[in-house]
């Protein structure tokens, strides 16, 4: 179960004034689920406004009803082969999205997930056959110590170095719609990351994109 609080303290980290994204990358895939463009910026060369407009649009994943809309998912036991999307984000996590081959490799995976639904009635893929993007966020963030009052003191306990990805449909302009997938990687777990773990957001818990969630957890 994810604490809900835990994804508020994330949340108290992304705003103007508070920011902990470094970069943001992703790509825009068009109707027929290809990329159509890619990008990959330092967040602090955005303009006020573009960086508050992805704050935003980040935000929302943690943001979201946790363990309805947002839910902790375990990778598969040993789910470390050279392709897989584990190991993927263990690598961007790590190298902080400065890898545009490993964000167009993870981009051309998630939206071949997304749009691998096409043909199957009975699942659901909220993208498929829209022009859609990609948006992917790293994140540094210090986490402090709590008293025995739980008052944050000045110490950090540990540097939690971790991943926001959100799906949603975008206009002609490239300006993004209310998300309909996406994930926080690692895990935030009793204030601390777990790489085992992903917290995975889906817009409609009750008809959420299985092959989003069948592409990461490979299974």
């Amino acid at each position: 179960m994810i604490n809900r609080n835990d994804m508020l303290e994330l949340t108290r980290r992304m705003t103007l004034s508070r920011n902990c994204f470094m970069r943001a990358a992703g790509a825009y895939i068009d109707e027929d689920g290809f990329i159509d463009n890619t990008f990959n910026v330092n967040f602090k060369n955005m303009g006020k406004h573009d960086q508050q407009i992805n704050l935003n649009l980040a935000k929302i994943i943690p943001f979201s009803k946790t363990n309805e809309q947002l839910k902790c998912y375990k990778f598969p036991a040993g789910d470390m082969a050279y392709d897989s999307i584990h190991k993927l984000l263990m690598a961007l996590s790590q190298y902080g999205l400065k890898d545009d081959l490993l964000v167009q490799t993870l981009c051309e995976q998630l939206a071949e997930g997304i749009c691998g639904t096409e043909d199957a009635p009975n699942k659901t893929s909220h993208l498929y056959g829209r022009e859609f993007g990609i948006y992917i966020y790293h994140g540094i963030y210090d986490i402090p110590k709590k008293g025995s009052d739980q008052s944050e003191q000045w110490e950090s306990e540990e540097v939690y170095s971790f991943l926001v990805c959100v799906a949603a449909p975008i206009d002609k302009d490239y300006n993004a719609g209310n998300p309909k997938c996406g994930f926080i990687f690692p895990a935030f777990e009793d204030r601390s990351s777990e790489p085992g773990k992903i917290d995975i957001f889906f817009e409609n818990p009750d008809c959420p994109d299985e092959g989003f969630l069948k592409k990461i957890l490979g299974k």
